[in-house]
């Protein structure tokens, strides 16, 4: 905090780390995945220390909000298919590509859903309290999304955990099952509240 390195120079450099790690994830190896996996990690580290640097040093602004969700978006959709490529190459099943490529695409419809959506609504940052604080008529549904995004926020943990165990192709189904169960969800959610 005492630098003068700032928030989206941090944000770059999980950029950086996320990019790195899909690299990595393209040899398929045993050793490659653990590499990609760590790197992965330290991106996350660095994802969540962007944010808490802009408050301490006052420096939110909504160009970083985007650029941290742009980041977000490209570090995981670059990932899976990565992962997916990789594990094509190691095993000669396409099969794990296309789970790659899906669980990218179902990404990258969540992150235009949230981008449609952000363009109607503020940022929390330009919300008085009162306004940003969760509202007691918050759906189950609501609630759902909210855990999907806490397991989401921890994903670099289970990429650990996969990779020292040598299955961390076997998130691939799941995450491009997930990934398009994910912005269905996100799509209904925001429906709801369009009244005609």
């Amino acid at each position: 905090m005492r630098t003068s390195i700032t928030p989206n120079q941090i944000t770059a450099l999980s950029l950086v780390f996320g990019l790195t790690a899909g690299v990595a994830c393209l040899f398929g190896s045993y050793a490659s995945l653990l590499i990609g996996a760590f790197l992965l990690f330290g991106g996350y580290v660095l994802d969540n220390c962007d944010g808490e640097i802009a408050r301490l040093k006052n420096m939110r602004s909504i160009f970083g909000m985007r650029f941290d969700t742009f980041v977000d978006w490209v570090v995981h959709t670059f990932f899976f298919v990565c992962l997916g490529w990789g594990a094509t190459s190691a095993t000669g099943q396409k099969w794990w590509l296309w789970s790659g490529i899906a669980a990218g695409l179902g990404g990258t419809i969540n992150y235009g859903l949230e981008l449609y959506q952000n363009k109607t609504k503020p940022h929390a940052s330009q919300l008085a309290h009162e306004e940003s604080t969760k509202k007691d008529d918050d759906t189950d549904m609501d609630r759902f999304v909210f855990n999907a995004r806490v397991v989401r926020s921890d994903f670099c943990f289970i990429v650990l955990f996969l990779s020292v165990g040598g299955v961390l192709w076997y998130l691939l189904p799941p995450a491009a099952i997930g990934a398009q169960a994910y912005w269905c969800l996100q799509f209904t959610r925001s429906a709801r509240r369009w009244h005609v």
